[in-house]
Order: C-alpha cells, then structure tokens, then sequence
C-alpha cells in the first residue's frame, strides 16, 4: 500500500481512492465487494461518514492490510479535526497552567476566588491572588512555617493558604508598634493564659498590642500546614495558625514555635520552612534545622519548666494518673493538656489520658480573625 506523510492530514478516504485506483476499480466496484450501499462507500471517501471496525474489517479483506491499519487512519483523522478547531484556542493549555499552579478547586471551594465563566477571568483572579504579572513569574514569599512536609518543597496547596493569610493580614490592625519590649510584655501576658481554655479567647488582643498580627487560616486538603510567621515589613510581624489539629497542646505549642520566630525575626530576610508537627508524626528533634530547634525549645521551655517535668517524670513514670498530671499541671500553672502533650512528644507517655487533650478551636475562632469552617473573610 502506498505511503503518505501526515495521515492526520486526510481523510481516510483518500487512501481508499488511491488503493481503488491502483488496482483500476470505480466506487461502485468497491461498494460491490464490501457488500455496502454505493452512497455509503462514497460517503466514506469524501469523509462525511467515519469508519466503523465493520467497515474496517471490510476494507482490510478487500485492500490486504490490517482492520487496524484503518481505524488508525480514522482516529488520525478525527483528532487532527479537534487539534485544527483547537490551534486558535489556548482555553485547555492555559487552564492546565493554572491548574498546575494552584489549587483552583479548593480556593473556589473557600471563596479565595469566584467561579468565572471564562479562562480570562479565571487567570486574572490567579495572578492578582499571588501578586505576580504572569503565569511564568515565581511568587515570592518570606515565611517560617511549620508544616510536616519535606523542608525543601512547598505545594501550590501551601502556597496558596500562605497568599491567602498574607492577604488577611492586612485586613488586621494593631494597637501598637512592635519592638523586643512588646514581644517581652506578650509573653508576659501570654504565660498567664495557659491554665484554662476559656483564657485562650484574649490571644488574639494580647498579640496585637504588642504588634503582632493575629490570624487562624484553615488548612487546605492534603497541605498539613499547621502555622507561618511572617513580615509585611521589617517591623509587622504575622502569626497565621491552621487549627489543623483542634487540641489545647497543639495550640499553645504551634502558637509558642510561631513566636519563637517572630523573636528570631526568621522569615524577615529568607524562607524557612518548618516540618515538626506535635503529635506522633513529629520529625525528630535531631533532624531538624538549627532555626526549627530554637523555635522547639523556646515553646516547651515557655509552656514547662523543663527541669519540673522531667522531676515529675522520674517520680511518677510509667504510672500516670489523672490525679497527679493535674496537680503538677496545676504547679506550673498550666492546662493539663500542655502536660500530657509534651509527656507524649518527650516518650509516648501519657496516652491513656488524652481525653485531656481539649478543643479549643472554637474559642480562638471566636474571637481572632478566621477564614475557613464555612466562614469567608471578605476582603
């Protein structure tokens, strides 16, 4: 059988005219010996009707080939159709950009971005979300974030929900400059909230007297990014937390890493991300950055005396009960659940008592600037 380039650019038909003329049949001939209505052969060649398997099978018995050998020819020819229609038309490949670079689903799901009816809209709601003038530009974002996902990768998932507290950000005022004198007074005024989950509704108001940005940001599907420290400039620094585990040691431990950061002023000059989480998918201590071991020991050492707990340890290990972890907590002057948590992270211990580990979310959420849960901040 004669050979043609591009068989995308002909109809099948077209080697059926050629295979008929060379062996010096008509139409009619052809429509003889496929056993098939003269109009329907001739259809077939002028490409108004596409080729069946029959048919395929037909032309294969009369021509000596492969069944295949047609229906390739045809699919060929159907999907040159739908490339040509499409040359024009940049819709599918732009589309695949955008989703590629951000989580567009979920980001509509959360009200970050509408539902537009066109790709136009849609990439321009994109671009203006991440600050950038195309889609080739990188987003930049300084950040110390804790997430439990590789130190040297970020997702378009957790980029996304960082834009998004950064766009939140601004919506928050502050009562006052921040300065080391204000962060100290904060801790002072932090250290006397962790005994009781109703004291954790005034974070929010002690953190922007001292200049410091509060906010909660619910995490995206499969982020598992649990909280950032960042800067709008060099003197604003912002905590944005995702309550993605809804637990009272969780809490404080995030919300203490996150200030560890902010007095380090880590995420001012370069990204750091952070991957320890508190829970049984911690990172070990040892694995971590230098950054993420200061922010580490900064939060246990706010939240326990360590020399305390670990005196405690000796004494009481492994026969916790509910009895002693509430008096130590009640010496240190904390929620019980800070005691168990750490006790959990130092060796397991303390299991049995996680009914300990309270929710807090809806307290936080009442009274600090949330996105998420079914709540859009509008901005």
């Amino acid at each position: 059988m004669t050979q043609l380039m591009n068989p995308e650019a002909f109809t099948p038909g077209e080697y059926i005219r050629e295979e008929i003329e060379a062996r010096g049949w008509s139409q009619l001939d052809l429509a003889d010996i496929l056993g098939r209505h003269p109009q329907v052969v001739s259809e077939i060649i002028t490409g108004k009707r596409s080729i069946t398997p029959e048919t395929a099978v037909g032309l294969a018995d009369a021509f000596g080939t492969s069944a295949q050998l047609w229906l390739n020819l045809e699919s060929a020819y159907q999907l040159s159709k739908v490339s040509a229609r499409q040359a024009s038309d940049s819709t599918v490949s732009r589309r695949a950009r955008l989703y590629e670079i951000a989580p567009i689903k979920d980001m509509q799901r959360r009200g970050w971005i509408e539902r537009p009816t066109s790709v136009d809209v849609l990439e321009s709601q994109v671009l203006h979300f991440f600050g950038i003038q195309s889609l080739e530009e990188e987003v930049q974002f300084r950040h110390a974030a804790r997430k439990s996902t590789d130190y040297d990768s970020i997702t378009s998932g957790q980029l996304a929900w960082l834009c998004r507290a950064r766009h939140l950000a601004c919506a928050v005022s502050v009562t006052a400059q921040f300065s080391d004198q204000s962060f100290q007074a904060a801790l002072s005024m932090l250290a006397k909230l962790k005994s009781a989950i109703e004291e954790i509704r005034h974070v929010p108001k002690v953190l922007v007297e001292a200049g410091i940005r509060f906010l909660v940001v619910e995490h995206l599907p499969s982020t598992k990014i649990d909280g950032v420290c960042f800067w709008l400039d060099a003197r604003s620094p912002v905590i944005a937390i995702s309550m993605r585990y809804d637990r009272i040691d969780w809490f404080w431990h995030t919300l203490m890493h996150e200030m560890a950061h902010v007095k380090n002023k880590d995420g001012l000059a370069e990204t750091t991300i952070d991957t320890q989480l508190v829970g049984s998918d911690a990172q070990p201590f040892g694995e971590k950055p230098e950054a993420e071991k200061r922010a580490d020991a900064f939060a246990v050492n706010f939240l326990l005396d360590q020399a305390s707990l670990h005196k405690f340890i000796a004494r009481v290990h492994p026969l916790y009960s509910r009895v002693e972890i509430i008096a130590f907590a009640r010496s240190q002057a904390v929620h019980p659940g800070i005691v168990v948590g750490q006790l959990h992270q130092i060796n397991r211990d303390g299991a049995k008592h996680r009914s300990m580990l309270e929710r807090v979310k809806h307290v936080i959420t009442a009274s600090a600037l949330t996105d998420g849960w079914g709540q859009v901040v509008r901005i």
